[in-house]
């Protein structure tokens, strides 16, 4: 009776397996899974001074990340900012010290002179009066220009463009055709210029990303981007765990956490108000503390390998230490979310880079 039962049962697993064949399959993609750091202020900072240790010894942080295998760097790119931080000729030089270190360049492309993100996507200033013909001349020739001068490994064609880019013609909501055509653009320029850089697009947060990705559907890219602080963007792990499956599965795509982070305590080490300091803010399960830093991190990072479309996560604000001092009301609003400590000496959480 046993054997027959077997038989059946057998019999059965293969005929539900046969019929499981017509489900999608994930992409084939040969990428090594991402474990980044977004580091974009880390040539400010030590332009003022600040040195990063570990184990209390003074170390270059980015061979501090690399040791800890972190083997990608997320920067920043603005197009003309008003005091050159972020701009092509510090991106450049970063992205070399990047790159002879062996890990890969991840440039977010902002398309503006300043901080781009769902509220705010403002063209830059040299681009402000010009027609539609030739802002998307204008995109073209920048993403040529970025492409030579910098040749990252991932690109982002924009950053959390929620509701599209370079407002108001690029606005998603209202001139889809026109925020379509100027992605088209970049994206054109990218393939003309190199044959294995990864293109991304991103959006801030879970909420409308659906929306968002159906609206691209026919953009060539590789990555969706997804961004995600419990502040923000809730604190269910499950909603955010259906999320990659969904969006992966409907687009074909590996998803990657293009932003996260954690805070290590609620205390501040400057007179910059912090973006978080409040247990309302985080999750329940994991305090405020290096080891709940850490906890997170390392959630994050299990919850995307879980799932057959995630491809890696990156860490934002690692290096925003308070690089000012203690007494400055400009210094970091991040400092107890970034990935080394008030006296500057990296944390446990930098141990879910390790490729296990």
């Amino acid at each position: 009776m046993k054997k027959l039962l077997f038989v059946l049962l057998s019999i059965s697993f293969f005929s539900c397996s046969s019929d499981n064949n017509s489900e999608p399959q994930p992409p084939v993609d040969n990428d090594v899974f991402i474990r980044g750091a977004d580091m974009s202020y880390l040539p400010l900072i030590e332009s003022e001074g600040t040195v990063y240790k570990h184990n209390g010894v003074n170390q270059d942080p980015i061979t501090t990340l690399k040791n800890a295998g972190c083997n990608a760097i997320r920067i920043r790119l603005w197009q003309n900012p008003s005091d050159g931080h972020s701009g092509m000729a510090e991106v450049k030089t970063f992205a070399q010290r990047v790159k002879a270190a062996g890990l890969k360049v991840w440039l977010t492309v902002h398309y503006s002179d300043t901080w781009a993100d769902p509220a705010h996507q403002t063209k830059p200033v040299a681009w402000q009066s010009l027609t539609f013909s030739s802002l998307k001349t204008a995109v073209t020739d920048y993403t040529n220009l970025v492409m030579t001068e910098i040749n990252p490994d991932i690109i982002q064609i924009g950053n959390e463009t929620n509701d599209g880019m370079l407002w108001p013609e690029g606005k998603l909501s209202t001139n889809e055709t026109q925020y379509l055509e100027l992605v088209a653009a970049a994206s054109t320029a990218i393939r003309s210029k190199s044959t294995t850089a990864k293109i991304m697009l991103h959006h801030g947060g879970l909420s409308g990303s659906d929306w968002f990705f159906s609206k691209v559907a026919n953009i060539d890219y590789d990555y969706i981007g997804l961004s995600y602080y419990p502040i923000w963007h809730g604190t269910s792990l499950v909603t955010l765990q259906n999320t990659i499956n969904s969006l992966g599965q409907l687009y074909n795509k590996k998803v990657i956490i293009a932003e996260t982070a954690y805070p290590f305590t609620f205390d501040y080490n400057d007179y910059t108000n912090n973006i978080i300091g409040l247990p309302s803010q985080i999750l329940p399960a994991f305090q405020a503390t290096p080891t709940g830093q850490r906890g997170f991190l390392s959630t994050i990072k299990n919850t995307v390998t879980q799932s057959n479309y995630g491809l890696g996560f990156c860490y934002w604000g690692s290096e925003w230490v308070a690089f000012r001092g203690p007494t400055s009301t400009n210094g970091s609003s991040w400092e107890n979310q970034a990935l080394w400590d008030f006296n500057n000496n990296s944390l446990p959480a930098m141990e879910v880079f390790n490729v296990e």
